[in-house]
């Protein structure tokens, strides 16, 4: 398979119509078809089902947009690699560390301070990123390192060593009648019928349905507790970022979260294995 087929495959499976994706990829619809029905002749399995209301992924259809997906990334990360790799020939080292922006601030600050005092340390170019997208950054190539958080980071494919493991805490406005409490329980957050905890996007841009307000960022989120109009849960090492007029009250039996450094497994890059060492000594 070809990437450019691969390309063409995953704009129809994601659009589910192949005038969008055609529109989407700037060609025209005919030699998208032909080149979707000669990758079903070609690999013996029918991966889109037509019909008059659209088009369906089939069993089939569902791993290959998996595994196209992921093939994809790594053909990026590949290209993107490369060209640090020359950069860094011509003498303009540099690595790139991928975080979650409003997370882990602390140990960030730490580890960038411990890697600069080591010998032969390079320029840290540190790249904030909204929830759950640190992951995504790692493996196609726009970062050479990552902090992650499990149990909500997906780790799968990446070598990576675990830096702090914390509880959870539910951030409430201060004037709410839980915030002079010393502790709560999942239950009781997650009840709050005038607080309801916020929906954050899924990969693909969507949110989840509930009735807890969409947020993108840690800031959106801030101002909306501040406002009275949610809570949430976040990892206790959120305190000290808090603004006036919210508390942290911990949640005793919500599932607690370990930061992790991350890597890709077959990286040779001595930076990122400066970085490793510098994290796994603080």
């Amino acid at each position: 398979m070809e990437t450019r087929e691969l390309r063409y495959f995953v704009a129809v499976a994601e659009e589910l119509h192949f005038g969008r994706a055609a529109q989407r990829l700037g060609i025209a619809q005919p030699p998208l078809s032909r080149a979707i029905g000669g990758l079903e002749r070609r690999l013996g399995a029918l991966l889109l089902e037509r019909g008059s209301r659209g088009v369906t992924l089939t069993g089939a259809g569902a791993v290959l947009l998996r595994e196209a997906r992921a093939a994809l990334d790594a053909v990026e990360a590949a290209e993107r690699r490369t060209r640090r790799a020359a950069l860094t020939a011509a003498g303009h080292p540099a690595v790139i560390l991928a975080a979650k922006a409003g997370a882990s601030g602390e140990l960030l600050a730490k580890l960038l301070d411990a890697y600069a005092a080591e010998p032969g340390a390079v320029a840290v170019d540190v790249l904030l990123c909204g929830p759950g997208e640190q992951a995504g950054v790692l493996r196609d190539g726009r970062a050479d390192v990552a902090l992650l958080h499990r149990p909500f980071d997906d780790l799968a494919g990446f070598d990576t060593e675990d830096l702090h493991t914390e509880g959870q805490v539910a951030v409430l406005p201060a004037a709410h009648p839980l915030a002079t409490r010393p502790r709560l329980s999942l239950a009781e957050v997650t009840a709050l019928p005038d607080l309801p905890l916020p929906r954050w996007p899924r990969p693909d841009g969507t949110f989840p349905d509930g009735p807890g307000p969409k947020v993108r960022d840690h800031t959106q989120l801030t101002q909306l507790i501040a406002l009275g109009r949610a809570c949430a849960i976040v990892p206790d090492s959120i305190r000290p970022s808090l603004h006036e007029g919210l508390v942290a009250v911990p949640v005793l039996d919500s599932p607690r979260v370990t930061t992790v450094i991350a890597w890709p497994p077959h990286s040779r890059s001595t930076a990122v294995a400066g970085l490793v060492r510098a994290a796994t000594a603080l």
